[in-house]
C-alpha cells in the first residue's frame, strides 16, 4: 500500500504525566485525515487506539491504560501516513491504592487490593482492607527474629491500623536498611497522603470532574439512540433491562453496605465531634483553666487566653461557642474586680500597684484603675500619718514618766569644786570646755521628736512610690503597648485634668505632714480651728535646742529626698518654710538655755585661782556661750534654697536681746559673787595656786577667803573678761553671722565696766578708809604739836604703820592678780595722799622741827610710793610740801637727806614690794 502523506509526527501532550486512565490530548502533524485514518495509538507501549478519538490532523484525546513500563514514547499510526515517531515522552504514574470504603471518580479494581486466601488465614473480615505501604517507600524486610521484636515492643504491634501501634517496630521490621534520603523521601509522602485527607470529598469531585461529564455524555448519547430507535418503552427493551439490572445493582449495594455505611456515617459523627471538641477544646477548657490560673496568680495567662478566645468568638454565632464565651466574660469580670480590689488593698508595693494596673488595662476594665489607685494611694498616706500621730500622743499620755522633751543635754556633771590643787592646770585661757553629759541621752527621744522622725519615715517610704506611680501614668507605662496605643488619646486627657487634682493631692500632703510637726513643735503656729486635728499633745515644756537641731537636720534630710524625686519646688515651699520658723526658734530656745546655764555657772565657781588672778569662770562662760555657737552652726547655716535665719529684722533684734543678755546674766552672777556673805561660800580649800613663785608663806591649805579677797577675785575676772572674754565671744557672734555686733558689745562692755568700777570702788573705800582714818591720829598721838616738837630722829610710826597696811593691801591683790595691784595701791596711795595733804593744811603754824619732821614723813611716804604716784597724788604731795615752811639752812636739807636714808635702810625689807614692783613694771 503506498503512502501519499508524511508519517505522523508527536510534538506534544497534556498532561506528560499521570496515573492509568489518565485522559490526555496528543497534539503534533499529520496525525491523520480522519476518524477512520487512525489504526494504531501506543503510550508507553500501551495500545490505548479503544479510547482514542480523532480530533483533527493535529490533535487525538484518549486515556492511558496499564503500561509496564513507567515512561515511553507516544507512537501514532495511520493508514496515510504509515507509523509515525515522537519528539516528547509520558510518565506513567504509580497510581494511588484505594480502599473499598474511599471515594473514586473511577472503577477500581478490587483484585489488586483483596485476596481471598491471605485474609482468610489471617481472620480478617472479608469488607476490611489489607495494609498498604504507608510510607510509599520499597520495603525491605529485616532479619530479626520475631520473638527478640516481640519482647523488645512488650504488648506493641508493627500493624499501623492497630491501638498499640509502634512506629519503631515498623520501621525496624520493613526499613531497616533503608537509607536517609530514602526515609525523607517517605515523610514527604506522607505529608501529601494528609494534605489530600484534608481536601476532602472536594478533591475527590474536582479530580474525576472530567469522568462525570463523559459518563452524563455517554448516558445522553444512548438515551438518544434508544429514542431513536423507539425501542425506550417497549416492555423487555435494553433500557428496561438496563434499568432493571442498575436498580438490582443499587439495592444489592445498598444491603451489602448499609450496615457498614451506616457505622461509617456514625463513626464520621462522632469522629467529627471528636474533632470539633478537640479543634475546640481551648474554648471548652477555658473557663475551668481561667479558674486554676487565678488561684495559682497566673494572670498573664488569663489575659493572653482572653485575648486569644475574644479574638476567635467575640462575634461568634454558634450558639455552643457563645455559651462558653459568656462563661468566659463572667470569670474574666470577677478577674477584674478581684485585680481591683488588689490594687486598691493597701499597704502595697509599686511593683504589684503597676502589674495590677497593667492587668486591668489589658483586661479593659471600665474607668480608670491607675487614677483609683492613685486615690486610694493618696488617702492612705494621710490616714497612716494622723494614725502615726494619735498613736504618740495616746502614748504620751499613757506613759507620762517616759516623756523627758527638756532633756538638758548641756547639763554639766562638773564638780562644785577641784578637790586636788593639781587641777588648776588643766584650766588654761582658751583650753576646751567639755561638759560631760549622759551617754544614754540617746535612748530618752521625746516622743515629740520620736514622732518627727517616724513621720518623715513614714511620708518618705509613701511618697516616692506615690509620685513614681504618678509619673508612670502620665508617660503611659503602666499600661501595655496595646492598651497604650488604644488608649493614648483618651488617656492624655485624662493627664491634663488629672493634673490639677495630683497637685492638690501631693500639696495636702505636705500641709498634713508640716501641720503635724508644727502642732507638735510649734502648737502657737497653726490656727485655733486645727489644734485638734493636727495638735493634742498638752506638753507644756518647750524641746532644747540639741533636739530641735535634730529635728531640723531629719526635715533637711527629708526636703532633699523629695527633691530627688524631682517635686516641683513650689510643692516643698512649705517645708522650706517650716524649717526656717524652726531654724529660729532653735536659736531662740538655745540662747535662752544658754543664759539659763549660765545663771548656774556661779554655783560652780571654785574660787581657786591660776597664775593671772583668774579662776575658771571667765573660761566656762566662753567656752559655754561656743559650745551653744557650735551646736547652732548647722542650723544657721543656709542650705541651698534656705534663707537666713536673721532675714526678718525682729528676729535680729530678739536674737540680739538675746545675747546681750547672756552676757548681763554672766555679769549679774559675778555681782552675786562678789556681794555673796561668807556663810555662803564655801572655801575650806586652798584659794591659791601654789605653783606660783609669788605667795606668802603664810598662805595655808586652811586659809579661807573672805570677802575682800572674792572681791578681788572678781575683779580680776572682770579685767579679763573686758580685755579678752568678751572681745572673743563678740567675734564668735560676728563669726556666726549674728546681727546687731556693735550693739552686743557696746551694752555688754557698758555694763561690765559699771559692775568693774562698783567692785573696784567698793575694794578700796575697804581698804583705804582704815588706812587713811589712821593717819589723823596716828600724827596727833601722844599730844604731838607741830609748833613745839623735838628735832626729828626718824620717822614716826604712824607713817611706818600706814606703809605697812599698805604693803599688806600690796600682798593681798599681788596674791591674787599682779596687774591690778598698780590700780590698786594707786587708789590707796591717792587716798592717802589726799588726806595727809588735808591734815597738813589744816595746820595753823609749824616750828622749824615741825616743818622738818612733816617734810621728811611726806618725803617718806611719797618717794615709797613713788611707782604708784599718779597726777593727783603727785597734786596732793605737792600741796602738802606747799603747806609747809621752806627749809632755811643746807644742814635741815642733809639732815632731812640723812633721815630718808636711815628710813629706807632700816624698812628695805618691808618696802622689798615696791621695788620688785618697781622692776617688773619696768620691765612690761
Amino acid at each position: 500500500m503506498s503512502r501519499s502523506r508524511q508519517p505522523p509526527l508527536v510534538t506534544g501532550i497534556s498532561p506528560n504525566e499521570g496515573i492509568p486512565w489518565t485522559k490526555v490530548t496528543i497534539r503534533g502533524e499529520n496525525l491523520g485525515v480522519g476518524p477512520t485514518d487512525l489504526i494504531g495509538l501506543t503510550i508507553c507501549g500501551h495500545n490505548c487506539l479503544l479510547t482514542a478519538e480523532w480530533m483533527s490532523a493535529s490533535k487525538i484525546v484518549c486515556r492511558v491504560g496499564q503500561a509496564k513500563n513507567d515512561k515511553g514514547d507516544i507512537i501514532v499510526t495511520t493508514k496515510s501516513g504509515g507509523k509515525g515517531t515522537s519528539t516528547v515522552s509520558f510518565k506513567l504514574l504509580k497510581p494511588e491504592k484505594i480502599g473499598i470504603l474511599d471515594q473514586s471518580a473511577v472503577w477500581v479494581d478490587e483484585m489488586n487490593y483483596y485476596d481471598m486466601r491471605t485474609d482468610r488465614n489471617k481472620g480478617i473480615p472479608p469488607l476490611s482492607l489489607r495494609p498498604a505501604n504507608p510510607l510509599g517507600i520499597e520495603i525491605e524486610k529485616s532479619k530479626f527474629p520475631q520473638k527478640d521484636l516481640e519482647m523488645m515492643f512488650h504488648g506493641m504491634s508493627a500493624d499501623f491500623t492497630s491501638e498499640n501501634f509502634s512506629a519503631a517496630w515498623y520501621l525496624i521490621e520493613n526499613h531497616s536498611t533503608t537509607s536517609f534520603e530514602q526515609l525523607k523521601m517517605a515523610v514527604t509522602n506522607l505529608k501529601k497522603q494528609a494534605s489530600k485527607k484534608s481536601e476532602g470529598s472536594l478533591a475527590y469531585v474536582k479530580g474525576g470532574l472530567s469522568t462525570f461529564f463523559e459518563a452524563q455524555d455517554a448516558l445522553s448519547a444512548i438515551h438518544q439512540k434508544l429514542e431513536a430507535d423507539g425501542t425506550e418503552k417497549v416492555e423487555g427493551s435494553m433500557t428496561q433491562k438496563l434499568e432493571n439490572v442498575l436498580n438490582g445493582a443499587s439495592n444489592t449495594a445498598d444491603a451489602l453496605f448499609q450496615e457498614v455505611l451506616g457505622r461509617k456515617d456514625k463513626a464520621d459523627s462522632t469522629r467529627n465531634a471528636l474533632n470539633v471538641l478537640q479543634r475546640f477544646k481551648f474554648l471548652f477548657n477555658l473557663p475551668l483553666n481561667i479558674e486554676r490560673n487565678i488561684q495559682k496568680g497566673d494572670y498573664d495567662v488569663v489575659i493572653n487566653d482572653y485575648e486569644k478566645a475574644k479574638s476567635l468568638f467575640g462575634k461568634t454565632e454558634v450558639q455552643v461557642f457563645k455559651k462558653y464565651y459568656a462563661e468566659v466574660e463572667t470569670r474574666i469580670e470577677a478577674l477584674r474586680e478581684l485585680l481591683l480590689d488588689k490594687l486598691l488593698e493597701t499597704p502595697s508595693t509599686l511593683h504589684d500597684q503597676k502589674r495590677y494596673i497593667r492587668y486591668l488595662s489589658d483586661l479593659h476594665a471600665p474607668g480608670d484603675p491607675a487614677w483609683q489607685c492613685i486615690g486610694a494611694q493618696h488617702k492612705w498616706t494621710l490616714q497612716l500619718m494622723h494614725s502615726c500621730k494619735e498613736g504618740y500622743v495616746k502614748d504620751l499620755k499613757g506613759n507620762p514618766s517616759l516623756h523627758s522633751p527638756m532633756l538638758d543635754l548641756d547639763n554639766e556633771v562638773r564638780p562644785s569644786m577641784l578637790g586636788h590643787l593639781s587641777q588648776t592646770a588643766s584650766l588654761k585661757r582658751g583650753s576646751s570646755f567639755q561638759s560631760s553629759r549622759d551617754d544614754t541621752w540617746r535612748y530618752k527621744t521625746p516622743h515629740r521628736v520620736a514622732f518627727v522622725e517616724k513621720l518623715t519615715k513614714l511620708v518618705l517610704s509613701q511618697l516616692p512610690n506615690f509620685w513614681k506611680l504618678w509619673i508612670s501614668y502620665v508617660n503611659g507605662s503602666l499600661f501595655s503597648e496595646t492598651a497604650e496605643k488604644s488608649g493614648q488619646i483618651e488617656r492624655s486627657k485624662n493627664v491634663r485634668q488629672r493634673q490639677n487634682d495630683f497637685k492638690k493631692m501631693i500639696q495636702e500632703v505636705m500641709h498634713s505632714l508640716v501641720k503635724l510637726i508644727r502642732g507638735a513643735l510649734l502648737p502657737l503656729s497653726i490656727r485655733e480651728g486645727e489644734g485638734r486635728q493636727y495638735g493634742g499633745w498638752e506638753v507644756k515644756s518647750e524641746l532644747s535646742g540639741q533636739w530641735l537641731a535634730h529635728v531640723i537636720q531629719t526635715l533637711r534630710l527629708t526636703y532633699e529626698s523629695l527633691t530627688a524625686l524631682e517635686i516641683p519646688n513650689d510643692m516643698l515651699q512649705i517645708i522650706q518654710d517650716l524649717i526656717l520658723d524652726l531654724r529660729v526658734r532653735c536659736v531662740m530656745v538655745t540662747l535662752q538655755h544658754t543664759a539659763e546655764e549660765i545663771k548656774r555657772l556661779a554655783e560652780k565657781e571654785d574660787w581657786i585661782v591660776d597664775n593671772e588672778g583668774l579662776t575658771s569662770l571667765p573660761c566656762q562662760f566662753e567656752q559655754c556661750i561656743l559650745h551653744s555657737l557650735q551646736s547652732l552652726k548647722d542650723v544657721l547655716e543656709c542650705k541651698p534654697g534656705e534663707a537666713s535665719v536673721f532675714q526678718h529684722p525682729k528676729t535680729q533684734e530678739e536674737v540680739c536681746q538675746l545675747s546681750i543678755n547672756i552676757m548681763q546674766v554672766f555679769i549679774y552672777c559675778l555681782e552675786q559673787l562678789s556681794t555673796k556673805p561668807d556663810a555662803d561660800i564655801d572655801t575650806t580649800h586652798l584659794s591659791m595656786d601654789v605653783s606660783s613663785p609669788d605667795l606668802f608663806g603664810s598662805i595655808h591649805e586652811d586659809f579661807s577667803l573672805n570677802s575682800e579677797q572674792r572681791l578681788l577675785i572678781v575683779l580680776s575676772n572682770c579685767c579679763y573678761l573686758e580685755r579678752r572674754t568678751f572681745l572673743n565671744i563678740v567675734e564668735h557672734f560676728e563669726k556666726h553671722n549674728f546681727q546687731g555686733i556693735e550693739k552686743i558689745t557696746q551694752v555688754s562692755m557698758t555694763s561690765l565696766k559699771e559692775l568693774d568700777q562698783r567692785l573696784f570702788e567698793n575694794y578700796i573705800e575697804l581698804k583705804a578708809d582704815p588706812i587713811v582714818g589712821s593717819l589723823e591720829p596716828g600724827i596727833y598721838a601722844g599730844y604731838f604739836d607741830w609748833k613745839d616738837c623735838l628735832p626729828p630722829t626718824g620717822v614716826r610710826n604712824y607713817l611706818k604703820e600706814a606703809l605697812v597696811n599698805i604693803i599688806a593691801v600690796h600682798a593681798e591683790v599681788f596674791t591674787i592678780s599682779k596687774e591690778l595691784v598698780p590700780r590698786v595701791l594707786s587708789k590707796v596711795v591717792e587716798a592717802v595722799s589726799e588726806e595727809l595733804s588735808r591734815l597738813m593744811q589744816c595746820v595753823s603754824s609749824f616750828s622749824k622741827n615741825g616743818a622738818l619732821q612733816a617734810r621728811l614723813e611726806i618725803c617718806a611716804l611719797r618717794d615709797t610710793v613713788a611707782i604708784y604716784l599718779t597726777t593727783e597724788s603727785k597734786s596732793s604731795f605737792k600741796q602738802a610740801l606747799e603747806a609747809l615752811p621752806q627749809l632755811a639752812s643746807g644742814a635741815d636739807k642733809k639732815l632731812l637727806e640723812e633721815l630718808l636714808n636711815k628710813f629706807k635702810s632700816s624698812m628695805h625689807l618691808q618696802l622689798t614690794c615696791f621695788q620688785a614692783a618697781s622692776s617688773t613694771m619696768m620691765k612690761t
